[in-house]
């Protein structure tokens, strides 16, 4: 499963459509998948895993967020 997720990230290019931010300003969205990153980042943590699933959540938010929210 962890190779499946790798080779999803690899191919990865921008953010998908997602059904709950359907509107132009994709100010939500951005962050909704800021927010899950983290939450993602903490609970592997407490769990002792590998946070490679969350990258994800980077990925789209650092596509959909303006460069200076994200640096």
């Amino acid at each position: 499963m962890a190779e499946d997720i790798k080779t999803k990230l690899g191919r990865y290019k921008t953010a998908p459509f997602d059904s709950r931010f359907p509107n132009q300003n994709q100010t939500r969205n951005c962050w909704q998948n800021y927010l899950d990153f983290h939450r993602c980042q903490r609970a592997m943590a407490a769990k002792g895993a590998d946070a490679a699933p969350c990258q994800w959540y980077f990925r789209v938010y650092k596509s959909l967020c303006p460069t200076s929210w994200v640096s």
